[in-house]
């Protein structure tokens, strides 16, 4: 039996072959088949070929998920380089951050989307950032932007290389090559790029694939954002290797959500407790067709059994699965399997999936260990020898149980992350932020529970003497400086915070309070 493809641009090379003219991609009146997604792609990646990009290069990419992203990433590793997904509700800063410390020499980025123009807020933040070629996705009616090429301009741009250039790039990638840094925030408060490379993420990509019962009859709304492990490896990549057809949803809502699953007979839909929550919930239910729907997959939060209860009964899904994984896992780990009760789903994270291994460590920790976990990250030597053992072991910062059963479940967490609405959210990023906002002498930033989000941020400012600071001066200043899930909820003044010997704040004593 041969072994299935190690890179993308190779299966992606299968799918074209394997599924041909059946649907890859479904995004409103764009309909690419695999044959056609892979023509999409080669003309992208030659594109970029011209435009200098070389094999190890990264490419940054700043978009809303369209058709436009999957064919992005693709071409990307089509031609050997890393994909660097952007948060879209990052700030200008905090993108120019990411890309300058990747040496991105190329982005794809959206035109105005959710009211803002990113590459005019980039151009102005950080004019001295290499960006020697953007690639502008466009928006309806919008102007060509000057200094970019636009996304319908790229046929054009490829003229200068063949085909066969492109195919040769192609099939030079190695399983050991980058395929992407996804960044994620640390306790520091600043963000650490992850390491993956093709061999990795495909391996997890199969394995998760295969738990989810994922297959090519499938239609798989993909609500996740695509710069998020959820919708990028779980979501295109498991696509890829299964060939099931991919329906992006640039913006959640749920009307747009319940009309897609009826148009587009959606069989799979994934996402945190929130998006599922929301579709019961909501009063148009009642009239929506849902019955398409077949296999619901969550997590990233705590999920109430009766959650799991209703999916099944009320929405009649056949597979309801929760699941566990971290950047630096590759975004994978465990995973519930289409058997397990309610209670199970929703009490645990699963158990591995192929290729993965896990303990506790003495004080509790997760430990997990695969050949899919990170390379290491970027340009941190250091973090990464802190991050994984010298045995391999990845150490996920989460403490855990895990039953007789081999099931895991996440019972706290040895840092402060919480997670609000799916994203993790650090408060030391935010705590930072906040010191350099006039007039603040302290803050303590934990995560609250939330009905509709999961948990928001709470944060407790201590003022300089003298200083007038209100309530909407803080959140103004969060704001500016702040991706909008990062920005608290709730802000309360203290004249002091509660410290230990050490002089660590007592967040759990914070927390207590508030319980």
């Amino acid at each position: 039996m041969t072994s299935p493809p190690q890179t993308t641009p190779l299966a992606l090379h299968a799918a074209a072959a394997s599924y041909g003219d059946a649907p890859a991609v479904a995004d409103g009146a764009v309909r690419l088949s695999w044959s056609q997604l892979l023509d999409s792609v080669r003309e992208t990646a030659r594109a970029l070929i011209a435009r200098g990009v070389q094999r190890g290069d990264r490419v940054g990419i700043w978009a809303p998920n369209t058709h436009h992203w999957v064919t992005a990433v693709l071409a990307t590793h089509y031609v050997g380089a890393a994909i660097v997904p952007l948060n879209t509700r990052y700030v200008a800063d905090e993108a120019a951050d990411v890309l300058s410390r990747v040496n991105a020499k190329t982005l794809f980025i959206a035109g105005t989307f959710l009211g803002r123009d990113r590459l005019a807020e980039l151009r102005a933040s950080a004019p001295e950032l290499g960006i020697e070629t953007a690639i502008v996705i466009p928006v309806e009616g919008e102007a060509p932007v000057e200094n970019a090429i636009a996304w319908s301009e790229l046929g054009k741009v490829a003229e200068a290389v063949s085909l066969a250039d492109a195919i040769a790039r192609a099939e030079s990638v190695s399983p050991e090559d980058l395929s992407d840094i996804l960044f994620t925030s640390g306790t520091t408060g600043r963000s650490k790029g992850v390491l993956i490379a093709h061999g990795q993420v495909l391996a997890s990509a199969r394995a998760w694939a295969d738990c989810a019962t994922l297959n090519s009859a499938d239609n798989y709304l993909i609500v996740p954002p695509f710069f998020h492990s959820f919708g990028y490896k779980a979501g295109i990549l498991t696509s890829l290797v299964t060939g099931a057809t991919m329906v992006p949803q640039a913006v959640f809502d749920v009307r747009e959500t319940m009309r897609l699953i009826h148009d587009e007979a959606v069989t799979i839909l994934t996402g945190p407790p929130t998006i599922h929550q929301t579709i019961l919930d909501h009063p148009a239910r009642a009239e929506a067709d849902l019955s398409s729907l077949r296999v619901a997959v969550t997590g990233a939060a705590t999920v109430p059994v009766v959650l799991i209860e209703r999916l099944r009964g009320e929405l009649d899904f056949e597979v309801v699965l929760t699941a566990y994984g971290q950047t630096e896992s590759g975004g994978f780990g465990t995973m519930c399997r289409p058997e397990d009760s309610a209670e199970t789903i929703a009490n645990t994270c699963g158990r591995t999936i192929d290729g993965f291994e896990m303990k506790l460590a003495d004080n509790g920790e997760l430990l997990l260990r695969s050949d899919q976990v990170m390379r290491g990250y970027l340009d941190d030597p250091q973090a990464t020898r802190a991050t994984i053992d010298p045995d391999g072991w990845l150490h996920t910062g989460d403490v855990a149980i895990i039953d007789e059963r081999g099931y895991m479940k996440v019972t706290d967490r040895l840092k402060d992350m919480y997670i609000s609405g799916g994203f993790n959210v650090y408060p030391a990023e935010i705590e930072q932020t906040m010191a350099r906002l006039d007039g603040v002498a302290e803050t303590a930033v934990i995560g609250v529970p939330d009905e509709r989000m999961g948990e928001v941020g709470k944060v407790f400012v201590v003022r300089r003497a003298g200083a007038e600071l209100s309530t909407e001066d803080v959140l103004a200043h969060a704001k500016q400086l702040l991706a909008n899930f990062k920005v608290p909820r709730f802000v309360e003044f203290r004249d002091e915070l509660p410290y230990n010997a050490a002089g660590k704040v007592l967040k759990r004593q914070l927390r207590e309070e508030k319980a």
